[in-house]
């Protein structure tokens, strides 16, 4: 890891005081008849924090703070400080990745908003044509563009984003994996709540404290992804029929059912060349949807001028009302058309990875919007003349002159929206796998510069699958025009749910603006989402169940993941038993590094006692290696291991972090893996030594005999030395198992730590080119025999379905198969 640093922290003896919360010991979740005999070190270890409150003290130091003290600078995208040109640049690139979706929008909208029943009368265009205008205008604008957008996770959007940043501010996740040491990673950037705000300490308290609001939490946001994933299937399918639906105006002669083919032929090929990546998206399309968005204001501003602009009426609201007066019941079923005005803004928050919320902003306010308002008043004023012209409007308001042109644009458009909404569900789906909520899958990285640029084959397939279904079963734009509204609406609950908790635990505004925010676009949505509900058997009926599929699926994965974690930690192995057996473990102590992976974050898993009575030989070096996603996007690189010793430093074990983000990519080589983590080990024992030559210095007179063997010596990049107060180790141990050789030299403290890390760092080099085994236990779940019946029929058949054809764990690592060691072991839950 690099070294140096800021230097911001201080030593031990600093007088310097904070504000921090202070963590109560909590040992429910260990065994009785362990816990009497736990060493200090490892009750410190084993701690759980289930109370915080603030107090003010002295510097805080965590035992897994050795490589994580020292905050260098996150590596993220510095957009804000960016020149105006690069802004542009920057607005230029969005319109291919970020609005897309919302682009395509007035192909559709009046289509399936006039599809009820027909025109009567020019104030019924009046009012339709006013409700999409402020539809369009609150919640695109004023909720997504003007609020939801700052919601971002350090940049990344979307509901996990919004989810992790939650937990990160709040232990609300149910996976007891949490460290104290995760909230000191550089782009953690944890805002602490202010004592003075009470309101915000008891929102966090209620959330840490709550298994209830964490379940909530968590239910809110599996739903709010499987919609997410049920709009990666519509949205193409939506688009490019809607798109495809133009021939009929160009070609009279031309039937549905052929437009019917010829748009699962274009969905084939789309989502066929979906693997080939999207690393020159923006560039690509982005001036194909610039031409896009100029032609729709283009035709906007000339049926504007050909019809009249009596139309320019519709910014009264008042002609909602009497739009609502004449037709209730038609007005309240045209909302779920209505709707379709907006598909696409959760889309603008889901991408936004690589560009700043200012360009994203600026896009919308000065192109997007301006473009959209023109196209949907050109629209309106074509239908105020044409009333009976109520299908395909788009396509019929186009002058003949240049009606092929821009149905080619328009095609093009709608290919690209659906492309992206498809990328999105792949960013949507890795965030969820990372934290624990989605089956394992095989996720290609199409982008070497791009991390967040994925294809993931089998979603791909899957979502081809169900759009093609979707064309075949409905067979028009109406009835997918329903099923689209579900998974917006959806989405968008969520979205307003999870931004209320952020303003009031994160943001800590004012209560009365977040009960308006919450109130104003709640009931909104609720209000569209009853009139999409009143044509559910037009066909959203079918999302309904999609969703409710893919929601049991991640909910089984996690519930079952959860159980099998808190299984192993109550199975991990007794440090009483490991003293026991000695430094050679009971048996023979052969040469090379054993990598030995599990998911526990404290403790020796219970597989390692498997390993222990399976094979004749371990490895003179164990490292316990836990891969573990961070609620963070992304964890620099020097900041990602974090190393301690398990039990006497004669048993040459080591327990080892390698911490991920969500949106990180786990793409190293197994050998440029193992290079930087022996690095990482050696920095971490200099360190070690060096901390003790000093506590030696200062307390000449310490007895050796008497030092404790766990050491919890804490060392920061900058060579910083900190100490939790804990007896020294007697490196007199080191020597016990292996026969190395004794100096006389050792008598003098400073010369005998000196000899003992040379000893150490040589058997580490010699124990690396003896080769490294990576030591895979597959540890399987079985419901008790006195199990309910619905547990056993989720754990013994579901989840076990999900983990039989799921990617395995040793898929991920791609180690040559000489390399590896497996052992099996299942646990009853």
């Amino acid at each position: 890891m690099a070294e140096g640093g800021n230097g911001h922290l201080g030593k031990m003896d600093s007088t310097e005081s904070r504000w921090v919360a202070r963590d109560e010991e909590d040992d429910s979740n260990e065994e009785d008849d362990d816990s009497s005999h736990r060493t200090s070190s490892e009750s410190d270890e084993d701690e759980e924090n289930v109370e915080q409150r603030l107090i003010r003290t002295g510097p805080r130091i965590d035992s897994f703070d050795v490589e994580a003290l020292e905050i260098h600078g996150a590596h993220r995208n510095n957009f804000e400080d960016a020149s105006l040109g690069r802004h542009i640049v920057l607005a230029l690139q969005t319109l291919g990745v970020v609005f897309g979706d919302v682009g395509t929008s007035p192909l559709y909208t009046f289509d399936v908003m006039f599809n009820k029943y027909p025109l009567v009368q020019k104030e019924d265009v009046l009012g339709a044509l006013s409700l999409v205008l402020y539809t369009l205008i609150l919640v695109s604008l004023v909720k997504y563009i003007l609020v939801v957008l700052w919601a971002n996770d350090d940049g990344e959007g979307g509901t996990f984003a919004l989810y992790s940043l939650i937990c990160r501010n709040a232990k609300a996740s149910l996976l007891p994996n949490q460290l104290p040491s995760d909230a000191h990673i550089s782009s953690f950037r944890l805002k602490v709540p202010s004592p003075e705000l009470e309101r915000s300490l008891k929102i966090k308290e209620h959330l840490e404290k709550s298994i209830i609001l964490k379940k909530m939490l968590l239910v809110l946001v599996l739903f709010g992804t499987s919609m997410v994933i049920a709009d990666g299937v519509v949205t193409p399918a939506m688009s490019v029929m809607s798109a495809f639906n133009g021939l009929k105006v160009g070609i009279s002669s031309i039937k549905q059912e052929e437009v019917v083919m010829i748009s699962i032929a274009s969905l084939v090929i789309l989502f066929s060349v979906q693997r080939f990546g999207t690393s020159k998206v923006g560039f690509a399309v982005g001036p194909a949807l610039f031409i896009w968005f100029c032609s729709l204001g283009g035709i906007g501003i000339y049926n504007l001028l050909k019809y009249g602009t009596f139309v320019l009426r519709a910014f009264n609201p008042l002609y909602i009302y009497y739009y609502y007066k004449r037709n209730p019941t038609e007005a309240w079923l045209s909302l779920g058309g209505c709707l379709l005005c907006v598909t696409g803004s959760e889309a603008m928050f889901a991408d936004l990875c690589y560009f700043s919320v200012r360009s994203v902003q600026f896009t919308f306010v000065f192109l997007i919007l301006p473009c959209l308002l023109l196209g949907y008043l050109g629209q309106g004023a074509f239908l105020m003349e044409n009333l009976t012209q109520n299908e395909q409007v788009f396509f019929s308001s186009i002058p003949r002159e240049v009606f092929w042109p821009v149905f080619i644009i328009a095609t093009i458009a709608a290919l690209i929206a659906s492309r992206t909404m498809t990328t999105a569900t792949f960013s949507c789906i890795k965030q969820s796998i990372a934290l624990g909520c989605f089956p394992r899958l095989k996720i290609i990285h199409t982008s070497r510069e791009f991390m967040g640029q994925i294809y993931i084959p089998v979603i791909n397939w899957f979502l081809l699958v169900f759009c093609v279904a979707f064309v075949v079963t409905f067979g028009s734009i109406y009835e997918i025009g329903n099923a689209y509204g579900i998974a917006e609406l959806g989405v968008m609950i969520m979205t307003t749910i999870f931004v209320t908790i952020i303003m009031l635990l994160i943001w800590q505004i004012n209560i009365v603006i977040v009960l308006c925010f919450l109130t104003f676009f709640l009931g909104l949505e609720l209000l569209f989402f009853s009139s999409v509900l009143g044509s559910v058997v037009d066909g959203s009926w079918v999302m309904l169940v999609f969703a409710a599929v893919l929601f049991t699926i991640m909910y089984i994965w996690n519930y079952g993941s959860k159980l099998k974690y808190e299984t192993e930690v109550k199975q991990k192995l007794s440090m009483d038993l490991m003293l026991d057996l000695g430094c050679n473990l009971g048996t023979i102590r052969a040469p090379g590094i054993g990598l030995v992976y599990n998911e526990l974050v404290r403790g020796v898993p219970a597989i390692f006692g498997h390993f222990l009575t399976t094979l004749p030989a371990i490895h003179s070096m164990i490292i316990f290696v836990c891969i573990k996603y961070v609620p963070v996007p992304v964890v620099p690189q020097t900041e990602r291991f974090l190393f301690r010793r398990v039990r006497p430093k004669s048993y040459h074990m080591f327990r080892c972090i390698a911490r991920y983000g969500y949106k990180d990519v786990r793409k190293e080589h197994h050998q440029t893996f193992e290079q930087l983590l022996i690095e990482s080990l050696e920095k971490f024992i200099r360190r070690e030594a060096q901390e003790r030559s000093l506590e030696s210095e200062e307390d000449a007179d310490t007895d050796l005999e008497k030092e404790d063997s766990c050491t919890n010596i804490l060392v920061a990049p900058n060579d910083n030395v900190y100490s939790l107060g804990m007896p020294l180790l007697a490196s007199s141990e080191a020597s016990t198992c292996f026969d190395e050789p004794h100096d006389e030299s050792a008598a003098l403290p400073d010369a005998h730590l000196s000899l003992s890390l040379d000893r150490e760092l040589s058997f580490i080099h010699k124990a690396k080119e003896s080769g490294v085994v990576y030591l895979l236990g597959h540890g399987d779940i079985r419901a008790r025999k006195d199990s309910w019946f619905i547990k056993k029929l989720v754990i013994n058949y579901l989840y076990a379905f999900l983990r039989k054809n799921c990617r395995r764990g040793i898929a991920s690592f791609a180690v040559p198969h000489t390399n590896l060691m497996q052992v099996r072991m299942t646990y009853m839950v």
